[in-house]
């Protein structure tokens, strides 16, 4: 089956209201390719003004986290009912600086993705490896410790797209070759397929994330196993509407 092609856009914590408004009214300015669907992470902040703004039908926006509770004595922390409320129907869980930075750990992001996807909230679910455990060729084994701590959680697998992060690729400027994503790429449908099951495997998304810029987007568009993109840097630049156009 033909997956549809995804691109996801996070800000991280970079942006001023002004900054971000015309990132949107860029998008709101492109002829998009109408077969990607695209979405967006602003900072927290810019959440309800970018929905507000937004004229799109191909984009929507993303939360950079969510919590696992439905609400309560959790400072600082949003919930998926609030997103909802808000009009957003996806986050971003598990991104390797939550992991190495905030110190989550495989069960927390799968906890949070669980709740997520019960609650009618989509996720974008990260995973990757550091450049010590691929120079130790740990990258497959690490991975599928990611995955499964996910499947243990997970019985519908439909609200999610899973984006491969390199850690070592990641506001660095170095990219895994095309060859290497791809490998890991096809290696971690190997694993849905046989861990969780063929259906899941040809359906689910698998994103490359890591430096992707206009530059190198549209050589790694042609792999058989990379679904689209989770772009970081590059999404606050004009030149995102080429990454998102890179199939055209």
């Amino acid at each position: 089956m033909a997956r549809k092609f995804f691109v996801g856009g996070n800000f991280k914590m970079n942006g001023t209201l002004s900054s971000i408004k015309e990132i949107v009214a860029n998008l709101n300015n492109a002829n998009l390719d109408p077969n990607v669907e695209t979405v967006i992470a602003p900072p927290a902040l810019y959440l309800l003004p970018v929905r507000e703004h937004l004229k799109q039908k191909t984009v929507e926006v993303a939360a950079q986290n969510v919590y696992d509770k439905p609400n309560g004595a959790f400072t600082g922390e949003i919930s998926v009912q609030q997103l909802k409320d808000s009009g957003v129907h996806w986050t971003i869980l598990g991104h390797s600086e939550r992991r190495t930075i905030l110190k989550e750990s495989d069960e927390t992001v799968a906890s949070k993705t669980k709740y997520a996807v019960e609650n009618g909230v989509s996720v974008i679910w990260c995973c990757g490896e550091s450049l010590e455990e691929r120079e130790a060729g740990k990258t497959l084994e690490v991975i599928a410790n990611q995955l499964a701590a996910l499947k243990k959680e997970i019985s519908d697998w439909s609200k999610i797209v899973i984006a491969y992060e390199p850690i070592w690729a990641i506001g660095t400027g170095k990219v895994a070759t095309t060859q290497q994503a791809q490998e890991v790429h096809a290696s971690i449908r190997a694993w849905l397929k046989k861990e969780v099951s063929e259906k899941v495997a040809e359906e689910t998304r698998i994103l490359y994330g890591g430096s992707v810029s206009e530059k190198n987007c549209k050589e790694l568009s042609k792999e058989a196993d990379i679904d689209g993109f989770l772009v970081g840097g590059a999404s606050l630049k004009p030149a995102f509407v080429e990454i998102i156009n890179c199939k055209l």
